[in-house]
């Protein structure tokens, strides 16, 4: 009992020192964007919402302005509330604002900092946009997979004709099948998949761990050290799962491949083609290894957090909500394509309204609310306000997709908005906000 007496005060002890030092270290210059007042010492850490963060932070905007930051116990965030001066920030000055912050529980202790998500900017990042860059990036490599997409387009709807109360389940299999086909060569079979189902057990893992404020060790990353039975210390006891998972995605897939390729039985697919062609190296491999998955698994996210699977859920969401939209969609394709095929993704360009419906999809719900945050390098000067380095930005995107001076009537479902009539201009196209900004 005395020694863990003896622990618990050498603990408390280190995390005040590490937090004492930490406050002294960190400089606040008076010019910083205007924000909501903290707390001595932990600042604004109680006013951080633990979701949903994006709409307080657009409340947050109505009273600081386009451009307000936030200290999260030293740790300066800014919140950028304007694409233009997200554009600004993150896209002209990329070369400063294309680094990534480090988490420490789903990043350094589970291990995804090494993703491209969250890998820092350097090298090991380079290599990897090389890597991806072989098979997508501009529009005659995605034309390539058309012919995979409309096959298992045409699987998903006659899954949905037999079973049509497990959509939510069809469609995370449809995008699956995609893409673990494109980075793998991998079929995904009806019924139960175990790779479909480890890979999305990892992604849910993921969104569990890298929730905001959801645990302690990201604000304090000293309790890192700390035994598993401290208060505060207790996420230790799932670390070894958590890891597992996740080193199970990488590993598990990856394997396939190379006992497919050693039988001769490989299917042509994005890890094989630069397994041939690159002459890699251990670190390499490893690049490679994690280029793969994050191909993969940016697709196959659960439960709304995946761009393609929620962007789906959206889409019959707002057809259910929205019938006269869903009216209109049908009698153009009835009208362009007829009834004696399904239509095409070489159709698309002759469906304009079809077109601006998926569009607004995009707008109507994002899929990516806030982007990951970008950390900036090195000090700078923006609007007459001070950034310091190490400042952590993030880009509401739900604002921008959202601001009625861009897009009047933000949350009425109306694709007209995105096409041409008579003395109007279509409004901004989503696509150009809803993924995100700069290198990253």
């Amino acid at each position: 009992m005395l020694g863990l007496l003896k622990a618990s005060y050498v603990a408390l002890g280190a995390i005040l020192i590490f937090t004492i030092y930490r406050l002294l270290t960190t400089r606040h210059p008076a010019n910083l964007p205007p924000g909501p007042k903290g707390l001595p010492i932990i600042g604004n850490a109680l006013d951080m919402p633990t979701s949903h963060e994006w709409l307080m932070f657009a409340q947050w905007g109505e009273q600081w302005g386009k451009i307000m930051s936030l200290n999260l116990l030293g740790q300066r965030v800014v919140i950028l509330n304007s694409a233009e001066f997200a554009t600004e920030l993150l896209e002209k000055r990329g070369a400063i604002y294309s680094d990534r912050p480090t988490l420490t529980m789903s990043g350094e202790l589970v291990g995804w900092k090494n993703s491209l998500g969250l890998v820092r900017y350097n090298d090991k990042f380079r290599e990897y946009r090389r890597f991806i860059s072989h098979k997508m990036g501009t529009k005659s490599l995605v034309q390539e997979f058309y012919q995979l997409e409309e096959m298992e387009t045409r699987r998903f709807i006659q899954r949905v004709l037999q079973e049509p109360e497990d959509l939510a389940a069809h469609i995370r299999r449809t995008a699956a099948a995609i893409i673990l086909k494109i980075s793998y060569g991998y079929t995904v079979e009806d019924g139960a998949d175990p790779l479909v189902d480890l890979v999305e057990r990892a992604m849910g893992q993921f969104s569990q761990i890298s929730r905001p404020g959801a645990f302690l060790v990201d604000v304090l990353p000293v309790l890192r050290y700390l035994p598993s039975w401290f208060p505060g210390a207790g996420f230790k006891t799932q670390l070894a799962l958590w890891s597992k998972t996740f080193s199970d995605m990488e590993d598990v897939p990856f394997d396939f491949v190379k006992k497919q390729m050693q039988r001769g039985t490989n299917v042509p697919n994005f890890t094989s083609e630069l397994l041939e062609r690159e002459n890699l190296t251990a670190e390499k491999e490893t690049i490679l290894r994690l280029s793969a998955e994050v191909t993969q698994s940016r697709t196959t996210l659960t439960g709304g957090a995946d761009t393609t699977v929620s962007a789906i859920y959206s889409f019959y969401f707002a057809m259910m909500v929205y019938p006269k939209v869903q009216q209109r969609a049908q009698e153009e394709i009835d009208r362009i394509v007829g009834h004696e095929r399904l239509p095409l993704l070489e159709d698309r360009e002759n469906l304009p309204y079809v077109d601006a419906l998926v569009k607004e999809v995009f707008r109507f719900h994002s899929v990516t609310p806030l982007a990951i945050p970008h950390r900036l390098i090195q000090d700078d000067e923006f609007q007459g306000y001070h950034l310091p380095k190490d400042t952590l930005v993030i880009a509401n995107i739900w604002k921008f997709l959202h601001d009625p001076d861009v897009y009047p009537n933000p949350f009425v479902f109306d694709p007209t908005r995105h096409l041409y009539s008579e003395g109007h201009p279509p409004q901004r196209d989503p696509r150009e906000l809803a993924f995100g900004f700069g290198r990253r």
